[in-house]
This record gives C-alpha cells, sequence and structure tokens, in this order.
C-alpha cells in the first residue's frame, strides 16, 4: 500500500532571469515541475527588473539582493559569503527536497549552502568548461565541490567528459536541453522584411566573439558575388554589434548583411528563411540550433568541440564543418547548400526530427529520474 508522500519541493538556484540558455531552462523547468504537482522556488541574486524570461504563476521567486558584480579581491570573497549565509538560511527554512544549481557558480553556492541539510543538491554545467573565465577560486571550489553533489548535469557528452577528467569524483549525466515547441512569440517584434523573390541564411544569437559571426561575415563575403540573391540575417543583440557592423561596411555588403537586432518573434524568421547557419567558436547545445531545425530549416553549423555534433547528424538533416573557425570550409559548404535547394529540402524535412530527439518529455524524464532517484 503506498503512504501519501510529502510533497516535493524543488528549489532552483540560478544568479538571474536575464536572456541565455540556463535562464530560460530555468524557467521551462520550474513551469513543468510545479505544473506536475512539486512546490518549486526560484531563488536568483538580482530582482526582477533583469528578467528576460517570466515564472509560471505558482512558482514561487525568492530574491537574494547579492546581485552586485563581485570586484574580486576581499570584497569578492565577502559578497559570496554573504550569498552563501543567505540561501543557507533559505533552504533551512524551506527545507526543499532537490537543490538545482543553474550554471557553475550557482552550483556551487548551492552545494555549500546546502551541507548538512537532507536533500538532493543537483549541479549543472551549461557551457563547455574550457571556454568559461572563471578565476582560480572557483576552479577550486568546483573541483571540493561537484564530487559532494548527488549529481552533476552536463548538457553534452563533450563536457561530461572534460569533467571527469578536471573536476574528478563528480557523479556525471548528461541531459540536453529540451527543444522548445511550437516556439511562442513574445516582444520585442521584428517582422521579418517581405522576401521578394530573395533568399536568406538566417544566423541567431548574442553578437559575442564565441559565436563567431566575423567568421559567418568573411565567409559570406567569399561567395556574395556567386549568389547574387541570396542575404544574410543575424538576428540578435551584443557588445559586437559596431565591430561587426565595421566589418560588413567595409566590405561592401551592408546592403546584403543585416543585423536588426534581437527579436521575440524569432519563429517568424525561422520560417521565414531558407537555411540556418551555427558559426559558433563554442557552444554549450545551441538552443538556437535545435529551434531552426525543429522550424524545419536545414543547418549548417561548425563542428565546435560540444554542442553541434550532438544534434546535426552530418549528411543526413544538415552540415557539419570542420575544421571549425575555418572560413573557407565554411564558405565552401554555405555555396554548396544555397546552390542545391533540392538537398535544402531533404535535410529540412529530416532536420524536424529533433521535436521528437529532444522533445520536453524525452528530456524531462531524465530529470525525473534525478529527482526521484531513490
Amino acid at each position: 500500500m503506498s503512504h501519501p508522500s510529502v510533497q516535493p519541493h524543488l528549489l532552483i538556484v540560478i544568479h538571474s532571469l536575464g536572456g541565455g540558455g540556463a535562464e530560460r531552462v530555468a524557467a521551462d523547468l520550474s513551469a513543468y515541475w510545479v505544473q506536475r504537482g512539486y512546490r518549486v522556488t526560484v531563488v536568483t541574486q538580482a530582482d526582477a527588473s533583469t528578467d528576460a524570461y517570466s515564472l509560471h504563476t505558482k512558482v514561487k521567486r525568492h530574491v537574494l539582493g547579492t546581485a552586485s558584480a563581485s570586484t574580486g579581491g576581499l570584497s569578492g570573497v565577502l559578497s559570496n559569503i554573504r550569498r552563501v549565509l543567505r540561501l543557507r538560511r533559505l533552504i533551512r527554512r524551506e527545507r526543499p527536497t532537490v537543490v538545482l544549481g543553474m550554471m557553475t557558480t550557482s552550483s556551487i553556492l548551492a552545494i555549500i549552502a546546502a551541507r548538512g541539510v537532507p536533500c538532493r543538491v543537483i549541479a549543472t554545467e551549461h557551457t563547455h568548461p574550457p571556454s568559461q573565465a572563471l578565476s582560480d577560486m572557483w576552479l577550486r571550489l568546483r573541483r571540493w565541490a561537484y564530487p559532494q553533489a548527488t549529481a552533476v548535469v552536463a548538457l553534452t557528452s563533450g563536457t561530461a567528459q572534460w569533467l571527469s577528467q578536471h573536476v574528478p569524483g563528480s557523479k556525471l549525466t548528461v541531459i540536453p536541453n529540451a527543444v522548445r515547441w511550437p516556439l511562442e512569440s513574445m516582444e520585442p517584434t521584428i517582422e521579418p522584411p517581405p522576401r521578394q523573390g530573395r533568399y536568406r541564411v538566417l544566423a541567431v544569437g548574442r553578437l559575442h566573439p564565441h559565436k563567431g559571426f566575423d567568421l559567418l561575415v568573411r565567409a559570406f563575403e567569399e561567395i556574395a558575388d556567386h549568389f547574387p540573391n541570396w542575404d544574410l540575417v543575424i538576428l540578435g543583440e551584443g557588445e559586437g554589434r559596431d565591430e561587426l557592423q565595421a566589418q560588413i561596411d567595409e566590405a561592401g555588403l551592408s546592403g546584403r548583411i543585416s543585423m536588426p537586432g534581437r527579436a521575440g518573434n524569432v519563429a517568424d524568421w525561422y520560417v521565414q528563411s531558407d537555411l540556418y547557419v551555427l558559426s559558433s567558436r563554442v557552444e554549450g547545445l545551441s538552443n538556437t540550433l535545435l529551434e531552426a531545425m525543429a522550424s524545419g530549416l536545414a543547418p549548417v553549423a561548425y563542428d565546435c568541440e560540444t554542442g553541434p555534433r550532438e544534434i546535426v547528424r552530418s549528411g543526413i538533416d544538415g552540415v557539419l564543418v570542420s575544421p571549425a573557425e575555418d572560413t573557407e570550409a565554411l564558405a565552401a559548404h554555405l555555396s554548396d547548400m544555397m546552390a542545391h535547394p533540392e538537398q535544402r529540402e531533404a535535410y529540412a524535412r529530416r532536420a524536424v526530427d529533433v521535436r521528437d530527439r529532444f522533445s520536453t518529455t524525452r528530456v524531462m524524464a531524465l530529470w525525473s529520474n534525478l529527482f526521484e532517484m531513490r
């Protein structure tokens, strides 16, 4: 006979709900589990003014108010001690069943804050660790803290492999992000301009060196003359905008390459484009690649160290370009896809398989194993 169990309580620790892959996963996980009858609390250091994602109405939000930028040195240490103490008070008061840290520093803080409290503590890595700029203190703390967690979740097997070598003793599990499908639209809305018989290559991401848009502009520059009826759109915002714009102007391509900004209706852009390109130097898993493929776009992606190769089945539903960062190789593969509409369509038809391969049902079953492991 089964006993009525105590309502499980999931407490998610994350710096903020500003834009980003991990922040979106936190919002998705909290909504999913609160609808499955869990009590869910999301703890952030930053307040709601920085939010890009909204939480389900039944999810409790707790703001620690410790988001001030760490200046390093002693004041940095002190502000982290303050974060741990506030979080520990909250954990002791709330008595969660599961504490889930999102990304490296939040995971470490969660492990320290939950010491001696009877709950499962799960750490997560959302980027490939070698591409992170972490201080020696955080690197040392990670090596000490992660082996004490119930589990450490990596997005890809490549990241799990790296952690097993560099953070020995961690109990590793690979859980990819689920693809959001269908994609809902939110603000800000930027309407895709009418096609008027032209073709569009689409790239989406933060305007940051990691995303390799400088390489993409260079590759497009090499083939632009051969494909006069194709344009490139880079959707996103970030600190690299001015540099990229200067590069585009210098190439004389401002009429063919546009950067409209960050669009909340990216779904419309996926549907009204002909080819997706991911030019990243480094990736965690790449939500945009999953979304583009789920929307029926054939992708051309750099085979960087982790991410794309776990999504794209090269030669079946897209193209993996290697070596990563090689602009000539990228230009060659792009022009091959641009020149062959029947190949683009065949890849696009199979690309939508990601809706099943990375479905919420499948991914949440993996989380459920972790939360409810006896």
